[in-house]
C-alpha cells in the first residue's frame, strides 16, 4: 500500500502519526511524507489540515482517508488501512 502523508517539521501530530506509520507491517506500506511548506498547492490545502494522510490508489490517484484521532494507536490505524486496502 503507498501512502503520502502531509505534513510539515515541527508538527507534533504528523510527527505521532509517521512513527506510528512506520512501525506498521501489516498491511506493507511505503510511506512518503511531503512537507506542504515545499509547494503553494499544498500549503493552501492543508495548512489547517495536518496531518492528511492518503493512498495511492492503483489508477495513481490521491485519494484522502478519514482523519485519525491523535490517540489512535498503531494498532487502530492498522485496521482502518486494511479497510482502504481492499477498495478499488
Amino acid at each position: 500500500m503507498d501512502l503520502i502523508l502531509y505534513s510539515k517539521p515541527g508538527c507534533h501530530l504528523c510527527e505521532g502519526l509517521e512513527e506510528k506509520l512506520r512501525s506498521l507491517t501489516d498491511p506493507p506500506l511505503t510511506l512518503e511524507v511531503r512537507d506542504i511548506r515545499t509547494n503553494d498547492a499544498w500549503l493552501l490545502a492543508y495548512e489547517l489540515e495536518i496531518p492528511v494522510l492518503c493512498r495511492v490508489t492503483a489508477s495513481g490517484q490521491e485519494q484522502p482517508l478519514p482523519r485519525l484521532s491523535p490517540r489512535s494507536g498503531a494498532d487502530q490505524i492498522a485496521q482502518m488501512l486494511q479497510k482502504y486496502n481492499k477498495a478499488p
